[in-house]
């Protein structure tokens, strides 16, 4: 068996036994198969598609291409939660130490930005000082000492995935539903999770653009997720339009801090409390979803998510001066306020075409190497539906690149499009699937 005779295979639409994918994925992880000819396999794969045997085989494999974290030891239901990527997806930085205020045990592994989508790492990392790379006993520790830690994915756990999410970035197989499944569930089975809660996006700003693949992706996790012997739960929610305001690693951490403070856009609201009641009813600290809610609107209001939250800052080198006083993060150097040309209701931002030029700005990569800037990004002052003036500032660009301060103002004003007729808010939780 060669990986020549694997990447022929699946080129020819033909179905993976477990030993070759074990056999592509022990090669790629030890680096006896190279990036060009994972890339070839990625590729296939990416056109062709899996079976559910062979995502399942994939899944496994990756998980076990490394150490499975044991978390036992802590005596609680672990809970872990993701997402299947977004734009202004700041989620996780709210709801981890929220629930965590709770005494849900978080464990958190989280990747960095892919394509047009951000990361939780790189938004943690926009924290001067905050380590995402610190090793496994420490993570452990910060866990049973404080109740959470979140971390970018280490060496030693699911390094498969580690290798694959970065070459798939680079190589525009993102949106691959055996990929997605793959990947997340590799990372949640290595991670030591117990319970799983799934946030899959779709809509322009996601990797499912319509409800029908968003549902075969939830449905494909939650299989994987009963062979390995880990309840999952799949709230669908809407990213046609960005999730909240700012777009942008600073600014996320920004509107993410606000949001601990009690100051937390609806739509965001809705998607935490929503994650958050299934994490803490599947973790046994609510008897019910109204309850575990309840809880959470309080934690949310009373200071004790924040405070959560600057324990986990401290906790793992970050400078809590930033936390306590958002105006000390570096601002870009040109903050322009963007202004409607008309007057009327906002009909549709698309969340893709601002993820791309957020992206394009510095706040994501388009090259596996790429170097972001923490400080640029974008700040939208309407959401769809909302009512506008004329000479309104609807937006905010902030850039460090002067070249690039005109063209990027055309391109604000033109995915922000405003008519006459009123306009309905989008839905933003979509459906459940357990």
């Amino acid at each position: 068996m060669t990986i020549l005779d694997i990447i022929e295979k699946k080129r020819d639409k033909k179905e993976l036994s477990k030993k070759e994918i074990e056999f592509f994925i022990n090669g790629y992880t030890n680096g006896e198969i190279t990036d060009y000819q994972a890339s070839a396999l990625v590729m296939a794969i990416f056109i062709n598609g899996m079976t559910d045997e062979e995502t399942v085989n994939l899944t496994l494999s990756m998980a076990h291409s490394g150490e499975i974290l044991d978390l036992s030891k802590l005596n609680e239901i672990i809970v872990d939660k993701h997402s299947t990527g977004g734009v202004g997806d700041k989620v996780s930085l709210i709801l981890l130490p929220l629930v965590a205020s709770l005494g849900v045990p978080v464990a958190k592994m989280s990747g960095r930005g892919l394509g047009f989508t951000g990361g939780t790492v790189d938004k943690l990392e926009a924290i001067p000082g905050y380590k995402t790379d610190i090793d496994i006993n420490n993570f452990v520790q910060n866990v049973e000492k404080i109740g959470i830690s979140m971390i970018s994915q280490t060496l030693n756990l699911a390094p498969a995935d580690k290798k694959l999410y970065g070459l798939r970035d680079t190589i525009a197989c993102v949106e691959s539903i055996p990929l997605i499944a793959s990947s997340i569930m590799s990372k949640k089975i290595a991670s030591g999770a117990d319970k799983i809660v799934l946030d899959v996006t779709v809509g322009s700003g996601a990797f499912m653009k319509d409800i029908k693949s968003a549902k075969k992706l939830s449905e494909e996790m939650i299989k994987i997720g009963k062979l390995a012997g880990r309840e999952t739960v799949c709230v669908i929610t809407n990213m046609e339009e960005p999730l909240g305001h700012n777009i942008g690693n600073s600014l996320e951490v920004k509107e993410a801090i606000e949001a601990l403070n009690g100051r937390i856009a609806e739509d965001v609201k809705e998607v935490v409390l929503e994650l958050g009641s299934y994490m803490v009813v599947l973790a046994k600290k609510a008897e019910d979803f109204d309850t575990a809610k309840k809880l959470l609107l309080e934690n949310l209001q009373n200071g004790k998510a924040f405070e959560k939250f600057k324990e986990l800052v401290k906790t793992q080198g970050g400078d809590i001066s930033y936390i306590e006083n958002a105006e000390n993060f570096e601002e870009a150097k040109y903050i322009e306020p963007i202004y409607s040309e008309k007057s009327g209701y906002v009909y549709n931002i698309d969340a893709k075409e601002i993820g791309k030029l957020a992206c394009s700005l510095g706040a994501g990569r388009i090259r596996k190497d790429d170097k972001i800037d923490k400080s640029v990004g974008i700040v939208l002052l309407k959401k769809v539906g909302d009512i506008v003036s004329k000479d309104e500032v609807i937006a905010y660009l902030h850039i460090n690149k002067p070249g690039q301060l005109e063209k990027a103002k055309e391109e604000v004003k033109q995915i922000i499009k405003i008519r006459n007729e009123k306009q309905e808010k989008l839905k933003t939780i979509i459906k459940v699937i357990k």
